[in-house]
């Protein structure tokens, strides 16, 4: 087996059964993974300097063909009613026939770590069959220093050969790709899919599983801080603005997506960031912009032009379009990739039913209610079928990454909560005057400055009023803000169709946080929502 680079002579991936690759290339640099993906055939250059490639007909994550394996360790541990059990004999047989498939390739391998805190990090050996994959899951995970690969010795090992099929009958899958993690053994293997993402999300879902048995709170979110060193959390799912909101030049970035909440603060488990690029202008997110026109970033089912220039308004591949870079690519990131507790945690939403508030103030048992419940909606025209606003809950912001039931995660986080005595905010960036198709996106300068208000503890003082469908307490008047709209019934035309829509919403809310009644405390019970319509 010829070897390249740097590598650790007492971990050779003969150790994980990978002996027979022909060739390995250990901890390759950016430029020579350029090289390797561009001989390849897998990623052409832009014109500016990033490397385009596309992953053909998986252009996001695969959910439904996720499997953890179901052991004696994993057995009472594992929230099976979101995770896909596979037996640890199904689990030999498809690391077996990946092995088999891996014997004469080339391979690529990083040796990286996910977690910038270093009592809980977790050290992850990265094999690869794509050069491009390789390049961004360097951008991704955090690199060590060169001095310390020799001794490198991974907790976790990800093998992702796309160009394996797994056999459903054979290997206890659903489809001829599979992602199947091994908590036990520190083991995951993808196969049948090229969307890079099924990497990231493996360290994250390893992560999530591994934190909450030392006290840490794993935490689907983007953070920053300010120059007082007030960090700021920032919970949401895929477009509500969480990478948009935490870019913020007056703030330290710290990470864009994932990060732990220890005893010391918190801290970023990502050395990058993997920021969707549909729409993406250098007028609105300048920061963001840039990373794509330099060379080290890699751009995923983005189109070119004729004169290979990315087109981030053409979503004719997919609408999931992403760019992946480096975090010192970004200004003002953080080179440390931790802070403090947070002072305040922001959860956010883009409610496509017009019916909450731009920002609203939650108590200890409210977060942990709208933690658990993860709004947001789809609009229509986002996916197939889809022709009216629809309502998904993610508990936690982040359910398919959630190893643990989702009460583990929620007690955790009221607990830290009120530890620290951080002030939480929920903070729509969906719909105003009215659903999505009649209303329009709230305003991005009144959600910034709600937010700067936030955060710079300026709502302290003003004066609240109860939301009659939802119970928290909603800032009646925010300077430099339109006044109007912090009361969403006051911007329909029709109030009774307000009404109509706010009970529709508040009765998915109670029918989705029915499965966790039973896991919470009666604060937070008490915390739902409750139709109590306001009077014209």
């Amino acid at each position: 087996m010829e070897k390249f680079g740097v590598h650790n002579p007492a971990t050779e991936l003969a150790t994980v059964g990978l002996g027979g690759a022909a060739s390995v290339r250990y901890n390759f640099s950016a430029a020579a993974l350029y090289e390797e993906a561009i001989r390849r055939g897998e990623a052409e250059l832009t014109a500016q300097g990033a490397l385009r490639a596309l992953t053909g007909q998986h252009t996001g994550r695969s959910p439904r063909d996720k499997f953890v394996v179901r052991d004696a360790n994993t057995d009472g541990e594992i929230w099976w009613d979101n995770n896909k059990p596979i037996s640890p004999e199904h689990f030999a047989l498809l690391r077996e026939d990946m092995l088999a498939h891996a014997a004469g390739k080339e391979l690529f391998v990083q040796d990286l770590v996910g977690g910038a805190e270093e009592g809980h990090a977790l050290p992850t050996r990265v094999v690869t069959e794509f050069a491009w994959h390789s390049l961004f899951i360097r951008n991704l995970l955090i690199r060590p220093e060169a001095a310390a690969l020799p001794t490198f010795l991974p907790k976790l090992t990800i093998i992702d050969l796309p160009s394996f099929k797994a056999d459903p009958a054979r290997h206890g899958c659903r489809t001829e790709t599979v992602i199947a993690c091994d908590l036990t053994n520190g083991l995951v293997l993808i196969g049948g899919t090229s969307y890079a993402g099924e990497m990231k999300k493996s360290v994250f879902t390893v992560l999530n599983y591994l934190l909450p048995a030392k006290g840490v709170m794993p935490m689907h979110c983007s953070a920053n801080v300010g120059p007082d060193g007030d960090a700021a959390v920032f919970f949401g799912l895929s477009g509500t603005g969480k990478t948009t909101l935490s870019a913020d030049p007056a703030r330290t970035l710290i990470g864009d997506d994932e990060h732990g909440w220890s005893e010391n603060g918190i801290f970023n488990f990502e050395g990058g960031c993997y920021a969707k690029t549909i729409r993406l202008s250098a007028e609105a997110e300048p920061e963001i912009y840039a990373t794509t026109q330099r060379f080290g970033t890699v751009l995923e089912n983005v189109v070119l032009n004729d004169r290979r220039e990315p087109n981030f308004d053409d979503g004719s591949l997919t609408e999931n379009t992403r760019c992946a870079y480096p975090m010192d690519f970004i200004p003002n990131a953080s080179e440390t990739g931790r802070a403090g507790h947070p002072k305040t945690i922001i959860m956010l939403t883009a409610d496509a039913f017009g019916v909450m508030p731009p920002i609203a103030r939650l108590t200890p048992d409210q977060a942990m209610y709208h933690f658990l419940s993860g709004y947001t909606a789809k609009v229509a025209g986002t996916e197939k079928g889809v022709v009216e606003p629809e309502a998904t809950f993610s508990t936690c912001f982040g359910a398919p990454f959630m190893p643990r039931h989702p009460a583990e995660y929620g007690n955790l986080l009221k607990e830290l909560i009120s530890r620290h005595g951080v002030q939480c905010w929920l903070v729509n960036t969906g719909w105003t005057g009215g659903a999505y198709g009649t209303g329009k996106r709230m305003p991005i300068k009144a959600t910034r400055a709600l937010l700067a208000a936030a955060l710079a503890g300026e709502l302290g003082n003003v004066e609240f009023r109860a939301d009659p469908n939802f119970g928290f307490a909603v800032p009646v008047s925010v300077n430099g803000v339109d006044g109007s709209i912090l009361d969403p019934r006051s911007t329909w035309a029709d109030k009774a169709a307000y009404d109509a829509q706010a009970e529709k919403l508040v009765s998915m809310f109670i029918a989705n946080f029915a499965k966790f009644e039973n896991h919470v405390d009666g604060g937070v019970r008490d915390a739902a929502p409750g139709v109590k319509v306001a009077a014209e």
